[in-house]
């Protein structure tokens, strides 16, 4: 069986070139099809709520997950184990299942606590509700998400070699000088490009936050559908903005990798 060939960004993208193609054509249906204009109007309210959602919890999750990271490669074994609980358990649930649990028991139970402290200091309790669905759903995916981008960041700390740690010691750097100055820097090369392949699944994933009724893309195409029953012009249009976002992230990515593989060191 012959090897597969290098990818070294020369080979000329057929594949984006007919991607595009089609591309163009639903672009000028959207141009010259009222339907798909109307559909296009519709749905791009939801652009902005998905791409919120994204950010917000993927932010949220890459600190989470450094944290867990960071304890998980922890001298102290509580920590250790702690963080490989988390991540193990998590990792092991659909996410699907898990918005579904952070939506409909883990919110019930937070605001359960916090209106037990409220009732210890003589206030007004807070009502389920008044926990908005979008929320649960940006918790959800961080808890989820988290989980895998803390694999990233330990693969990407373990990766740094030995020797310059121990340098660093030797120049007499703390623990936080090591990590901030001599491990992170060098650590992100090899995390950045599986970090970016984290956040382009979230912007898919978060088309699930449709099941609690949030106003994204996908719920937009939804509810268009169920209206003008023309699934097939509403449902082109949702994949195409879909892909509109992740293929040109996925190409600046893949610009990225090449750079930092030919970053010398």
């Amino acid at each position: 069986m012959l090897p597969p060939p290098k990818d070294d960004g020369k080979e000329f993208p057929w594949w984006l070139v007919v991607a595009g193609g089609i591309a163009a054509f639903f672009l000028w249906r959207i141009a010259t099809d009222d339907l798909y204009s109307q559909v296009l109007s519709t749905l791009s309210r939801g652009i902005w709520l998905t791409i919120f959602v994204t950010v917000v919890a993927f932010s949220a999750a890459s600190v989470i997950g450094l944290l867990l990271a960071v304890a998980s490669l922890s001298r102290n074994t509580l920590l250790r184990q702690c963080a490989r609980f988390y991540v193990e358990i998590v990792r092991g649930l659909p996410i699907l299942v898990l918005l579904l649990y952070v939506a409909f028991v883990v919110a019930p139970a937070l605001v359960a606590a916090v209106n037990w402290g409220l009732e210890g200091l003589g206030m007004e309790p807070i009502r389920t509700r008044d926990f908005p669905l979008l929320w649960r759903a940006i918790m959800a995916l961080t808890i989820g998400y988290s989980a895998f981008i803390s694999e990233v960041f330990r693969a990407g700390l373990m990766s740094v070699d030995e020797g310059q740690v121990e340098a660093a010691k030797a120049l007499g750097l703390n623990g936080w000088q090591r990590f901030r100055l001599i491990v992170f820097p060098q650590a992100m090369r090899t995390i950045l490009p599986p970090l970016g392949n984290d956040f382009i699944a979230m912007i898919k994933d978060s088309s699930l936050v449709s099941v609690l009724g949030v106003m994204d893309i996908t719920q937009l195409g939804k509810v268009t559908a169920a209206g003008n029953f023309r699934y097939f012009e509403t449902y082109n249009v949702v994949a195409l903005l879909y892909l509109l976002m992740t293929v040109t992230l996925s190409l600046i990515l893949r610009r990225l990798e090449q750079r930092l593989r030919r970053r010398p060191g």
